[in-house]
């Protein structure tokens, strides 16, 4: 073999071990990619686990749970597919087949077109439009928002007439909107009570339902001819059923 010969040999043998810088990074690439797909699905993995978690805890069903975050998600995602920039500042909540849209849209006709959209999703029985048409929100308004609901949250835990974690609440430019599931009109009732009184609250709405907490069942024995044991004893022996 000439020494040209050894040359372009030894300098194949280095680029197959050695693959091109290019080739590197798409290879590191790859493996960010990966990474945080799997980071996502972790982080994604955990959220759900709380979320059933919380679920379980509440006076409705992990089916009725699931079902209210699969419809608020659908809802979002088609908002943001009809028009991202319009919808941008549309905030939904769905609580026991029940869907308030809150936030603000440019126009009465985008006002219309999300209310549209929001019924259009098969798992929603009602829709509450409380969308204002106008700017956004400023970050110190949005911020003052947060404060609010983070206030009422905090007083609805600590009443003993209420149970708190059954209750959504949404809070925008003051106006505090209740959705979920209450065990009485007078727990209902209370609820928007506490809310009403909180700093910066404007008005209270509440799309809260009544549901009784589940009351044990009672199914009366059918009658039937008197079985006496060998005994004699109006009952006898279970395990004397049957013979002779």
């Amino acid at each position: 073999m000439s020494a040209r010969a050894a040359e372009i040999k030894r300098a194949e043998t280095i680029r197959a071990q050695n693959p091109p810088i290019m080739r590197k990074i798409a290879l590191l690439l790859v493996v960010f990619a990966a990474s945080a797909t799997a980071s996502g699905c972790v982080t994604a993995a955990i959220g759900t686990a709380a979320s059933v978690g919380v679920y379980a805890a509440q006076d409705r069903t992990i089916g009725e749970g699931i079902d209210d975050a699969s419809a608020s998600q659908q809802v979002k995602m088609r908002l943001m597919a009809a028009d991202s920039m319009a919808f941008q500042e549309v905030d939904v909540e769905v609580a026991n087949r029940n869907l308030l849209l809150s936030g603000t849209a440019p126009t009465a006709e985008h006002r219309q077109a999300a209310e549209t959209i929001a019924r259009s999703v098969r798992t929603v029985d009602n829709v509450y439009n409380e969308i204002i048409v106008g700017e956004p929100s400023t970050f110190v308004r949005s911020a003052q928002d947060e404060l609010i609901t983070a206030q009422i949250r905090t007083r609805l835990t600590a009443s003993p007439s209420v149970r708190a974690i059954n209750i959504n609440i949404e809070t925008f430019h003051g106006n505090v909107y209740l959705m979920g599931i209450a065990r009485s009109q007078h727990e209902l009732e209370r609820a928007a009570e506490i809310a009403s009184v909180v700093g910066g609250v404007r008005r209270v709405v509440s799309f809260m339902q009544v549901r009784a907490p589940d009351m044990p069942y009672y199914a009366q024995a059918p009658s039937g001819p008197e079985f006496r044991g060998p005994d004699g004893v109006l009952g006898g022996d279970e395990n004397a059923v049957g013979q002779n």
